[in-house]
């Protein structure tokens, strides 16, 4: 016989299907309020189906988003209006990104696909000074404080999603759709790295599995 605490981990499975939503843009408008009012150049690196350009492009005189998926990005470029400061450009990173420099950078659950001290690096010279660097990010769960985070995000999950959805079942967004692989680093390791690149950056666990970083380049 299957033990309840699995049969209860199936269950929560079968809700969170069927109330999904993006853990991702839920932090797009804490991203916002880390950014002047209004600035030159920006990139996005993963910029995915594009929600965070187009939402960048309200207030950046050009944003370029970076994607190494061809698909999403051609989706990405269907979904934002002629109109919109914005452009997409299938590129890996870190060797692909734009020359710059760029006044803000943003990467958004991506940075744990590639190289993370070489990333960093990378974004550190194509800051412009003054610029502004804010990641989301995942890691991997390794000290208490990451399991209790972790454990606490399960049932504000569950609501978040049932709220989101108005108690109706729903198929995920198309931001959704990107290919997606968990995290090997742990936070220590990472607040490690990024301040000795970094210096003077700020990282913070969140809820729903993330954690953030912003520099400001002097």
């Amino acid at each position: 016989m299957t033990p309840p605490p699995h049969r209860l981990l199936q269950a929560l499975d079968r809700f969170n299907a069927a109330h999904p939503w993006d853990h991702n843009a839920h932090y797009h408008p804490w991203i916002l309020r880390r950014l002047p009012g209004r600035f030159g150049s920006a990139l996005d690196v993963g910029s995915g189906t594009g929600d965070l350009v187009r939402l960048l492009a309200t207030r950046a005189d050009e944003v370029r988003g970076i994607d190494s998926d061809p698909e999403i990005t051609s989706r990405a470029r269907l979904l934002t209006p002629e109109t919109t400061a914005a452009s997409f450009t299938v590129a890996d990173a870190p060797t692909g990104l734009p020359a710059g420099p760029h006044d803000v950078i943003t990467c958004v659950a991506t940075l744990h696909h590639l190289p993370f001290a070489e990333t960093l690096a990378a974004f550190r010279r194509h800051l412009a000074p003054g610029g502004t660097l804010v990641v989301v990010g995942l890691y991997r769960p390794q000290t208490a404080t990451d399991h209790l985070l972790g454990a606490t995000a399960v049932p504000l999950n569950a609501a978040a999603g049932w709220l989101k959805n108005r108690g109706r079942s729903a198929t995920p967004p198309v931001s959704m759709s990107a290919r997606t692989r968990p995290a090997d680093m742990p936070f220590a390791d990472i607040v490690r790295q990024a301040r000795t690149l970094l210096p003077g950056a700020r990282l913070r666990r969140r809820l729903f599995w993330r954690y953030t970083l912003t520099w400001r380049h002097p």
